[in-house]
């Protein structure tokens, strides 16, 4: 990551330089992270409680060879066989289990990659999480795209065959509040088949009314289950307040969003956990709303200045692979997508195993897909979130699956 992500703000005022280093460095000035803001809707649903009993139970060291044969053995795995499966027992076994994700994806999905990619329209963030380059304190050019910017994105990623497009601002509801999301998704649906959202949780009305902009799906990233760890990483904002995060795929699947996403991210905390109960939460809200579309991500965190702040979990390329032939075996209907945080030759390999959808003509800037897609580089969009390790166009994915023996599918579904 670039380093101007993470120094600190000099235009800061005194009284904000004070705030921010009281945030660090004295946790009683930090709100409840527990404790639901005004204006958070609260919805009851016992998912949250059943996903935090099986991981407070889970104890990765306790499995055995056995343990990971005999859920290999298993027809349909359990929740206690998923357990083996994630656990270190199971690293000597990742390509038995490689083997019987490739068979359940090909059973699910054929030999199909979808391919899509996000659009940031704004990067303004009121969250101080310690990690991310949009952070509210952390000196970046900000931008937010008028709607005629936006068109003119859209043109030009729809111009290059994209069917399937989702939607990212930072977390900021005064910047990019609701209706300026909305907008934005009336638009897309002019040039896109599919519509997804990846922006600040919401409440079900709120929800509602973007999927009657023509939003089909939302993704959310809890970032880690391990409450105590959240609350180290969120200092400030309201993205501080973890159930109301927790909660948001369900409150969208209630305002009638057709799919939802998430996961966590990889390496934040004790990933073999985050890893159980990004599964299990996708898992769970599948049993309660069985016509729903349920996808997972995988993102890991990669290497950043400040790591000292978090003490990040190393997760490699083989810990990775575990992690998707598990989610592939405890869930073989369900989507994956693989970010362009990994590199071409992980992503290559890995959509023939667990994977199914992979992001292409990836830009995590504001304002600059024809600077990236048309050599048009006029300097004046906003700074990214992070930097990609796999920048292919959508032709040369395309190409690249297809050589693969893989078949890309841009949009595979029709409204009536």
């Amino acid at each position: 990551m670039d380093d101007r992500f993470l120094i600190e703000d000099p235009t800061l005022s005194p009284a904000a330089l004070e705030r921010k280093h009281r945030l660090e460095n004295d946790p009683s000035s930090r709100t409840d992270h527990m404790a639901y803001l005004p204006g958070q809707e609260q919805i009851v649903s016992d998912i949250r409680e059943r996903v935090m009993a099986e991981v407070a139970a889970f104890d990765p060291s306790v499995y055995t060879g056995k343990d990971v044969a005999r859920a290999l053995a298993q027809e349909h795995v359990g929740i206690e066989g998923l357990k083996a499966l994630l656990s270190p027992a199971a690293a000597p076994f990742l390509e038995q289990m490689a083997q019987r994700a490739t068979v359940e994806t090909q059973r699910h999905f054929g030999n199909t990659v979808y391919l899509f990619t996000p659009l940031y329209i704004a990067n303004y963030c009121e969250n101080y999480c310690v990690y991310c380059g949009f952070n509210c304190y952390n000196h970046i050019r900000r931008m937010r795209l008028s709607m005629e910017q936006i068109e003119h994105e859209m043109q030009v990623i729809a111009g290059s065959g994209m069917e399937e497009i989702l939607i990212l601002t930072g977390e900021s509801p005064s910047m990019s509040d609701v209706q300026y999301i909305g907008e934005a998704c009336r638009l897309a649906r002019k040039y896109f088949k599919l519509v997804g959202i990846e922006i600040y949780p919401v409440n079900v009305e709120d929800y509602r009314y973007l999927h009657e902009c023509g939003v089909d799906y939302v993704t959310v990233f809890q970032e880690t289950y391990d409450t105590d760890k959240y609350e180290t990483l969120h200092l400030a904002g309201h993205k501080r307040v973890w159930p109301y995060r927790f909660e948001a795929q369900e409150r969208a699947l209630m305002a009638g969003m057709r799919g939802v996403a998430g996961s966590a991210l990889l390496g934040l905390s004790d990933f073999r956990k985050d890893a159980l109960a990004s599964v299990l939460h996708m898992y769970f809200l599948q049993r309660k709303y069985p016509h729903a579309e349920i996808s997972l991500s995988c993102p890991r965190l990669r290497p950043i200045v400040n790591n000292d702040k978090i003490g990040p979990q190393d997760v490699g390329e083989r810990e990775l692979c575990q992690i998707l032939c598990a989610y592939r075996i405890f869930l073989p209907f369900a989507g994956i997508t693989v970010s362009s945080r990994e590199s071409k030759s992980f992503r290559d390999g890995i959509v023939k195993i667990a994977a199914t959808k992979i992001s292409a003509g990836v830009s995590t800037g504001i304002g600059d897909h024809e600077s990236k897609y048309a050599g048009k580089d006029d300097g004046e969009g906003g700074d990214e979130q992070f930097e990609i390790n796999d920048g292919r166009s959508l032709g040369q994915m395309y190409r690249d699956m297809a050589g693969e023996g893989l078949q890309p599918v841009l949009n595979d579904y029709l409204y009536v």
